[in-house]
This record gives C-alpha cells, sequence and structure tokens, in this order.
C-alpha cells in the first residue's frame, strides 16, 4: 500500500505510474478522492481534538464555579460541555468512517512501477531483457509433449487426478513423483548454499496475512477459501514467509534477510482454457520453491539483479534454455515496482512456458506489514524493502525437462540432479 504522505508529495509522479498501468482517467480520480478523504480525515481530527480540549477544561472548570457559587455559570458550563459531548460522538463517527473509506480506497491503489518498466497491456508488450543466446532445442518431428510422456513412462496422471480431486490437480506416481521431490530438493540445497534460511511456513493464512503481501483485496477471486475457519490457501510461499516479520521493527544490521520455503501452492485460475494450457502448464495446484528478502531500500536493486543471476543458475545448472523478461506496465503484478519473468523453452511444445517472477515491491508491502528498521543516521525508522522470486516453479519446470530431454531411449535426467533420483534414464 502507497504511503498517504508519498502520494500526497508525489502525485504527478504517482499519476504517471498509474498511466504505465493503463489506469484510465476515471480510475486516475482515486487519487483525488484519496487526497480528499484524507483532508476530511485530518479536519475532522484537529476539529475533534479541540472540542475535547473545550470539553476537558470546561470539566476542571465547574467544580471550581460551585466552590465559588458561581452555580449559573457552572449550569451553563455543563450544558456546553452536554453540547460538546453530543459534538464529539457525531465527530468520532465521521472519523471512523472517513479513515474506512480512506483504507478502502487505499487498498484499491497498486504499486508504482519503477522507472525502467516499459509501457504496454498485454503480455506480448514485455521486454525481452536477457534473451537466449544459443540456438533453440529441434527434438524433430517425432518429439511429444509432456502430458504424452507421462502416459508413456507412467510420470504423472491428470485423469486420477481429476477423479480424486477435479480437474488441474495432478497426480505423480513412480519416477515421476521422485524427479519433482528431486527438484525440489535440489532448489532447496541451492538456496541454502546462497544463504537463505529454510521455512517450513503453513499452508493456510487469515485475511490479515493475504492483505499485508496484497493478495486481498486484489486477489481475492484467484484464492481458495476455507468458509467456515475464515483461512485462505496460500498461492504461493511468499505470504506466510514473508509476514513472518509483520509488525517487527529491525535494525540496520540485521540485513539482508535471506528466507526460502517449499509449498505446495493453491491458484483457482478461474477462466484458463484453450490449447496453451494442455497438461501441467497452467494447474491448480503446484510445488514451487520461494526465495524471500527483505532489505535496506538502498540495497534492494542490487539484491534484485542478485536474485536474477540466482534463478538463472538453477537454469543453467539444469541445462534449459532460458529467456528473462521486464514486464511491461499493464502485465506488472498489482504490489510490484519491477518484475522479471523467466521462461524456459518446451521444445516438444515449440513455446516459451514461465517458470519464474523475481520482484521488488520496494515499501508496498512493509507498509501494509507495518515493517520497518531503525535509521541509524537519522535515528528515525523506516519502511524496508521486500523482494521475492520463484526459484524455481514447478510443474512447468517438470514439463519443459521431460520435453526436453526425451530420446529414443528414454528422458535423460540432467547429471545435476543424478545424486537426487538415483537414475539418470527414465525409460
Amino acid at each position: 500500500m502507497l504511503e498517504l504522505n508519498f502520494i500526497r508529495n508525489n502525485k504527478d509522479r504517482v499519476l504517471n505510474g498509474l498511466k504505465i498501468r493503463n489506469f484510465s482517467d476515471e480510475g486516475l480520480r482515486i487519487i483525488d478522492e484519496i487526497i480528499q478523504l484524507d483532508d476530511t480525515r485530518k479536519a475532522t481530527q484537529t476539529e475533534l481534538d479541540q472540542l475535547l480540549a473545550e470539553r476537558n477544561q470546561l470539566s476542571k472548570a465547574i467544580g471550581q464555579l460551585m466552590q465559588s457559587g458561581k452555580k449559573d455559570e457552572a449550569e451553563s458550563s455543563r450544558q456546553r460541555v452536554a453540547l460538546l459531548k453530543d459534538r464529539a460522538a457525531d465527530l468520532e463517527n465521521l472519523l471512523k468512517s472517513t479513515q474506512e473509506q480512506l483504507e478502502e480506497q487505499l487498498l484499491k491503489v497498486p504499486n508504482i512501477p519503477h522507472e525502467s518498466v516499459p509501457p504496454g497491456k498485454l503480455d506480448t508488450d514485455n521486454e525481452v531483457y536477457r534473451d537466449w543466446s544459443q540456438a533453440l532445442p529441434d527434438l524433430g518431428a517425432d518429439a511429444i509433449p509432456h502430458w504424452e510422456l507421462a502416459q508413456k513412462y507412467q510420470l504423472f496422471d491428470l485423469e486420477l487426478g481429476t477423479k480424486i480431486t477435479g480437474s488441474g490437480f495432478p497426480l505423480y506416481r513412480a519416477k515421476g513423483a521422485k524427479l519433482q521431490r528431486s527438484l525440489i530438493s535440489f532448489f532447496l540445497d541451492e538456496a541454502s548454499k546462497a544463504g537463505y534460511e529454510e521455512i517450513l511456513p503453513p499452508l493456510l493464512v487469515n485475511a490479515d496475512t493475504a492483505k499485508a503481501t496484497g493478495q486481498l483485496p486484489d486477489k481475492e477471486g484467484q484464492m481458495y477459501y476455507v468458509t467456515e475457519d475464515e483461512l485462505y490457501l496460500i498461492p504461493t510461499a511468499e505470504v506466510p514467509v514473508t509476514n513472518i516479520y509483520r509488525n517487527v521493527l529491525l535494525e540496520e544490521n540485521d540485513f539482508p534477510i535471506k528466507l526460502t520455503g517449499y509449498t505446495p501452492c493453491f491458484r483457482r485460475e478461474a477462466g484458463s482454457y484453450g490449447a496453451h494450457v494442455r497438461g501441467l502448464n497452467r494447474v491448480h495446484q503446484f510445488d514451487k520453491v520461494e526465495i524471500v528478502q527483505i532489505q535496506h531500500p538502498d540495497q534492494s536493486y542490487e539484491t534484485l539483479m542478485n536474485m536474477l543471476d540466482h534463478v538463472a543458475g538453477l537454469l543453467d545448472k539444469l541445462e534449459l534454455p532460458y529467456r528473462i523478461l521486464r514486464l511491461c506496465g499493464g502485465d506488472l503484478g498489482f504490489a510490484s515496482a519491477l518484475t522479471f519473468d523467466f521462461e524456459v523453452y518446451s521444445a516438444a511444445q515449440k513455446r516459451w512456458l514461465e517458470v519464474s517472477s523475481v520482484s521488488n515491491f520496494e515499501t508496498f508491502q512493509t507498509n501494509r506489514m507495518k515493517l520497518r528498521f531503525r535509521d541509524t543516521e537519522s535515528k528515525s525508522t523506516r519502511l524496508a524493502h521486500t523482494l521475492n522470486g520463484s526459484a524455481l516453479a514447478l510443474a512447468r519446470i517438470f514439463a519443459a525437462l521431460v520435453e526436453n530431454n526425451q530420446s529414443p531411449e528414454g528422458i535423460v535426467i540432467p547429471k545435476v540432479l543424478r545424486t537426487y533420483t538415483g537414475f539418470d534414464l527414465i525409460s
């Protein structure tokens, strides 16, 4: 959530940022509405404070007037106090209503894009930040997609998943399950080597937790909700892991805080249909290893580049062709200031598949979370920056890996995974 002072002091920048996100002229009016609500809040608070001060002063004076025998003046003061009490109640109700409206409007405003975010409306407008420099693999006409490989080698079963739960919930089996577990272990081990503390968080969160990282109210329709308990199934480990530091005051020497976590992820993906979502290309439950950093504002963009290098290193070790995209304003996530997407090339489908997003949220999440640090130079408190990235997300990694490594003998396991799988070929 944007800070009120930031909106007031940088109104033109905020409006330009929303235009990059393709807000309409009507949509931009929300900024004036927020400022007007804040003006009303401030004026109401000022009047209420003055009124309460007058009431307290009169209340103290009434006793003195009675002791001095000035009963008429005391009675007049009592009547004035009664009027002030009624007016105070009205002002308190107005203040509460205004604050609620102000928060509701602030929650609708996305983060302001970083200056490097390109304009654009669709994912086709995203900018290629780093392209694959070698020839893309060509498996020939006999190559088959991962959903056919799954049937041939019994890697996973979509029909059984549908029987047990519903469409979009794959069931992995035999060497497919072992490969999935091996990828998770590999990603976690690489994160640990890079200095990330491993977290195993809850898979359900409350509304305050989901709101703190920006999932609510923006993505409420994409989350699974447990009605009776008022809990949400997590769409990513980012949500519970980042919230570890909600309402925490840090010291400067606490930075950087580096956390990683493996979780299943649950997303409704409403309205996702068509050939491009076949097999594992889009599912409602998938596994993912997430990396999260909480960083000093002066270091967060250098940290973002380091996180990009970490994800790129994983794909290099898996020997998967990939490219990095800088997301345009229209494709940028609600809470993000700058996001880079990683896509791996699926040689059987002959298309790029998104497998990771790495983002800097600057102070957007920490303002919601009240996550601050003590600035040693100014002695004041400031909001920290949060960043996260998929390192990496299955199931598209699984899909690209088995497709790209198919051979007449079977599916060849990348060398880096063989100590985890215990086999070098699925046949």
